[in-house]
């Protein structure tokens, strides 16, 4: 099976969008680790250090301060999307962590996707398909929280503002529970993909939430039924749908379609 990414040229019509530092974790008692923090969940921050991962129990952690997050390049606005001039290209498991608030489950009757924020007023971009004749959305997200944790939250009015049966692309609307700008990714400012370089994906495939998967773009060129798609070796599952793929950089430069 092919497993495609809409290139983000097509788009348009609905936009209508390092170097490593350490991170400073400070421990009760005083204490202090500076390191890569490569992976995270609920419970914990694992850290590499030098040459290996130690795992540090959140419980333990007074302050995170998470040097390197903040974008080298400044933020342009382009209608609905946001694009960053000379953004910081960090390691996937890096990068993952910085984007995946970004990231939404889409969830209707008969079926889910997953789709990504593309600017803090609440736009969101998934494929058409995944809400293809529905008009009972759900949507979850990932609010960050002071401690570092991420808040789990389902919002049940979400507006359709926009579909594209032949890109198999649609716009929607989401409204922030606490009324807060959302965390959104960027897109990439050019079309500058490369035949091998990496990529990632993040969506939830097969239910499975907030689930990142790597590998490299293997043409950019693949043409389906007058359509110019991204092919990807990442790992693509269904309710992987609607969601980004991602350059090194952070930027969304496709949607992953099954």
């Amino acid at each position: 099976m092919i497993r495609q990414v809409r290139l983000f040229t097509s788009l348009v019509f609905l936009a209508l969008a390092g170097t490593a530092v350490a991170d400073v974790i400070t421990l009760e008692g005083g204490d202090r680790i500076d390191g890569e923090v490569v992976a995270s969940d609920d419970q914990s921050l694992f850290v590499r250090v030098g040459g290996q991962v130690i795992q540090v129990k959140r419980s333990q952690v007074v302050s995170h301060e998470a040097a390197g997050d903040e974008e080298r390049g400044q933020k342009v606005r382009s209608f609905l999307f946001h694009t960053v001039e000379d953004p910081t290209e960090l390691s996937i498991e890096r990068q993952a962590n910085r984007v995946k608030p970004s990231v939404i489950k889409v969830q209707t009757p008969k079926g889910l996707g997953s789709g990504v924020i593309i600017n803090e007023e609440g736009y969101a971009i998934t494929n058409a398909h995944v809400i293809q004749g529905e008009t009972d959305l759900r949507a979850t997200i990932w609010l960050p929280t002071e401690s570092g944790k991420t808040r789990r939250v389902t919002l049940e009015d979400i507006e359709i503002i926009a579909v594209n049966n032949h890109l198999d692309l649609a716009l929607l609307r989401l409204e922030h529970p606490d009324g807060d700008p959302f965390t959104y990714s960027p897109l990439e400012s050019y079309e500058g993909i490369l035949v091998g370089q990496p990529v990632f994906a993040i969506g939830n495939p097969l239910g499975l939430e907030q689930t990142t998967s790597d590998g490299v773009v293997s043409t950019t060129q693949r043409n389906i039924e007058a359509l110019t798609y991204i092919q990807t070796n990442t790992a693509i599952n269904p309710g992987n749908s609607g969601g980004p793929l991602f350059n090194t950089k952070g930027e969304v430069i496709g949607i992953t379609n099954m």
